[in-house]
C-alpha cells in the first residue's frame, strides 16, 4: 500500500472513530507496525476521539527527514529518536549538509509532547546462515537499516563496539528503506541483520516464514564495559536489559544470552512538534495521549505495553543531559495537570 493510501486510510478511520475533530494536522512516522508508527497512529485516534484534530499520518518515512520537516514547519508532528535533534543541532551526520549554525537554529524549533522507547538495537540471523553470534560477522553482509537515518548510525556504532569491525573493511553493509525490510531479510540479500527491535519484534515474526531465527544478546562484558558506557551517554541512548522469558517469542525464535538476560542499547525518543504549535493544541494532544495510554496505545500491539509510553523519569526518557530537547510548554501543563512530575531540566 502506498504512503498516500496509508495516510488516507488512517485519516478516514480517525474521522469515523469519534467526534468530528476541529482541525487538520499532518504527521510523519516510521512503518505502521513499529513503535513510532503505532505511537503516532494511536495519537491520531486519540485526537479524533477527543475532537482535537484529524491527523493525517504518512507512515513508512525515514525519520531523519521527518524531524527536519517538523523543524522547518512543513509537518506538524513527527516521531523522533532523540539522537536526531542532537545531530541536527550540531549539523553533523545526516544533517552535515545544513552546517552547524543552520542545524542549531532548526533544532531549536523542536519540542516534545511525550517520550517512549523507540527500539532496542540488536543482532539476529537465520539459523541456516550458520553464524554463531557477534564474533561471526567478519566478512559478512549485514542489513543495518535505511540509507539515511538514526537506525543506520546506531547499527554501525553497535557493531563496531561489540566486534571492532567497520563497515566497508570488516563487513559489507546493505541499506534498504523500511518498506522493504521484511523482503530484504527474507530474500538472501544479507547474511545477518543489525536492526531496531521490539519484543516481540514484528519484522522477525514475519520473517519466520522463511526459516527459524536466532536473536543474539549483546555480550554482558561489553554491555557493562567502558566503551558501551560512552555510547549510553549519547542523546537518546540508554542501557537496556530484559529477561529472555519476557521477550514474547514463541516457536521458531531462539534468544542466545550468557544468563537468560537480553541486553542492548535502547533508542529513546518521542513524538515532537514545532515550538510554534499553539499552547492549547499541544496541551490537548498530550492530554489525549495520557488519557489513552492503556486503552489505545497498549492495545495496538503485543509489544506496546513495554515501550515506556507514559514514563517521565529522565533515566528512562533521556530528557536531560546532552539531549537538547525540551517538552513543549503545553505538554508540560498537560503532564503536570495529570499528576506527573517532569524534571526542571526538561521544561
Amino acid at each position: 500500500m502506498s504512503n498516500k493510501r496509508i495516510a488516507a486510510v488512517i485519516a478516514a478511520a480517525c474521522i469515523g472513530s469519534g467526534a468530528m475533530a476541529q482541525g487538520i494536522l499532518t504527521a510523519e512516522t516510521a512503518a505502521p507496525n513499529t513503535t513510532p508508527g503505532i505511537s503516532i497512529i494511536s495519537l491520531s485516534e486519540a485526537a479524533s476521539k477527543a475532537g482535537i484534530a484529524d491527523i493525517q499520518v504518512t507512515a513508512g518515512q525515514t525519520l531523519t527527514n521527518s524531524v527536519q520537516n517538523v523543524a522547518e514547519g512543513k509537518t506538524d508532528i513527527a516521531a523522533a529518536p532523540f539522537i536526531l535533534p542532537f545531530l541536527m543541532s550540531r549539523g553533523v551526520g545526516p544533517y552535515a549538509g545544513l552546517g552547524a549554525e543552520a542545524g542549531a537554529d532548526l533544532a531549536d524549533n523542536l519540542a516534545v509532547l511525550y517520550t517512549y522507547r523507540v527500539s532496542v538495537q540488536g543482532l539476529f540471523v537465520y539459523d541456516s546462515a550458520n553464524i554463531s553470534g557477534w564474533d561471526g560477522l567478519e566478512g559478512k553482509t549485514i542489513y543495518n537499516g535505511p540509507p539515511r537515518g538514526a537506525a543506520l548510525t546506531n547499527a554501525r556504532l553497535l557493531t563496531k563496539t561489540v566486534t571492532g569491525l567497520e563497515e566497508g573493511t570488516g563487513y559489507t553493509g546493505v541499506q534498504v528503506n523500511w518498506g522493504q525490510a521484511v523482503k530484504t531479510i527474507q530474500d538472501g540479500s544479507a547474511d545477518a541483520f543489525v536492526l531496531p527491535q521490539a519484543f516481540p519484534d514484528p519484522r522477525i515474526t514475519a520473517a519466520l516464514a522463511s526459516g527459524d531465527i536466532t536473536v543474539f544478546s549483546m555480550p554482558k562484558d561489553v554491555h557493562e564495559g567502558e566503551a558501551f558506557q560512552k555510547i549510553a551517554k549519547l542523546p537518546g541512548t540508554v542501557r537496556f536489559s530484559m529477561p529472555v522469558a519476557e521477550m514474547g517469542y514463541g516457536d521458531g525464535v531462539t534468544v542466545v544470552s550468557e544468563d537468560d538476560t537480553f541486553r542492548g542499547p535502547a533508542t529513546v525518543g518521542g513524538d515532537v512538534v514545532n515550538v510554534n504549535m499553539d499552547f492549547d493544541t499541544a496541551k490537548a494532544l498530550t492530554t489525549a495521549f495520557i488519557e489513552n495510554i492503556e486503552t489505545i496505545y497498549h492495545a495496538k500491539a503485543s509489544f506496546m505495553p513495554v515501550t515506556w509510553h507514559g514514563e517521565t523519569d529522565p533515566e528512562v526518557t533521556d530528557m536531560c543531559g546532552t539531549n537538547p530537547m525540551k517538552y513543549h510548554p503545553g505538554a508540560v501543563a498537560a503532564w503536570e495537570e495529570a499528576g506527573y512530575t517532569l524534571p526542571d531540566c526538561a521544561k
